[in-house]
């Protein structure tokens, strides 16, 4: 049975939810989770760049790019874009995060582990790791291919215009993590965020993100309290581009933001250090949102002055 890591226990407790250990979290995939990761055209990747800091990817591929030959790897026929810094990142040995995440049927799945291959076009992953989570907050969208055309990286020192109205309208983000160094049980993780379009607040160059009431494992914030540094990653549903943002966190869990937003528990900001933008980069074109029915008993953040 795999256990939580000694920050996620912390994270627990302070929010007062311990849980110990869980049989919903496995060494190994079950077949269910294989058959999932195999129909799914897209999948949402977290791993650590050279520094030590989380970054993030999204892989596609027609249905069945994923397979499961066994029920502890998982092996990805995607072709890795040389400019993305996450995708440089995906060396043997990297640690590794994966989300398969359904949105057509708010449907996902994590298998987090190390990179143990990597060739031309795509990798193995050793799965340590492997769970499912709720549909909570997930917007339906359903995905049809698209071709697009891919411009090249654009680095990003602080947001400008075009990242701040993405985010400010933003219903939908992802959060790669890591366990702080030498922490048994630990490793990088991605997860999905979701809220009604505003349920981020962004002033200057810091992101409050709010934290609902979800399946009480706190995988990301018990990441983030050993290491503070994260990475986010935003969709552009209607340009196929995506924004990765690479920053600081710090969790408020005394609540007081949270104060100012129906439904939060408790919220984390993020502080941007840099990030990029891929143009084109997801050939897919999306159905308009269905919110999800969670979304009724939270809110969106009061404009400030």
């Amino acid at each position: 049975m795999a256990s939580f890591h000694a920050d996620e226990l912390v994270a627990q407790a302070r929010a007062g939810h311990v849980l110990g250990e869980t049989p919903a979290i496995r060494p190994f995939m079950p077949e269910q989770h294989r058959t999932f990761f195999a129909g799914l055209p897209y999948l949402f990747v977290g791993t650590v760049d050279p520094a030590g800091a989380p970054v993030a990817t999204l892989l596609t591929g027609q249905p069945g790019f994923v397979q499961a030959p066994d029920a502890i790897h998982l092996d990805i026929a995607a072709a890795l874009d040389p400019a993305d810094p996450a995708a440089q990142a995906l060396v043997p040995g990297a640690e590794v995060g994966i989300l398969g995440l359904d949105l057509a049927t708010r449907r996902r799945n994590r298998a987090n582990g190390r990179v143990v291959r990597r060739v031309r076009n795509g990798l193995t992953i050793a799965v340590a790791q492997s769970f499912g989570n709720c549909p909570q907050y997930i917007q339906r969208r359903t995905a049809e291919p698209f071709r697009r055309s891919v411009g090249p990286i654009e680095h990003l020192a602080a947001l400008d215009p075009e990242a701040a109205a993405l985010i400010r309208g933003a219903d939908t983000l992802f959060v790669a993590s890591r366990a702080r160094d030498g922490l048994a049980d630990g490793g990088a993780d991605i997860s999905h965020r979701g809220g009604r379009p505003g349920f981020v607040r962004l002033e200057g160059d810091v992101l409050t993100v709010p934290d609902f009431s979800g399946n009480r494992y706190f995988n990301t914030l018990g990441n983030l309290i050993g290491e503070r540094r994260a990475a986010l990653l935003f969709l552009d549903f209607e340009r196929g581009d995506l924004l990765v943002l690479q920053g600081r966190t710090a969790i408020d869990w005394a609540g007081t933001a949270a104060a100012g937003l129906s439904g939060a528990q408790r919220t984390w900001t993020f502080t941007v250090e840099g990030g990029w933008r891929r143009r084109g980069a997801i050939p897919l074109r999306w159905s308009a949102p269905e919110p999800a029915p969670q979304l009724a008993r939270t809110g969106t953040w009061e404009p400030t002055a």
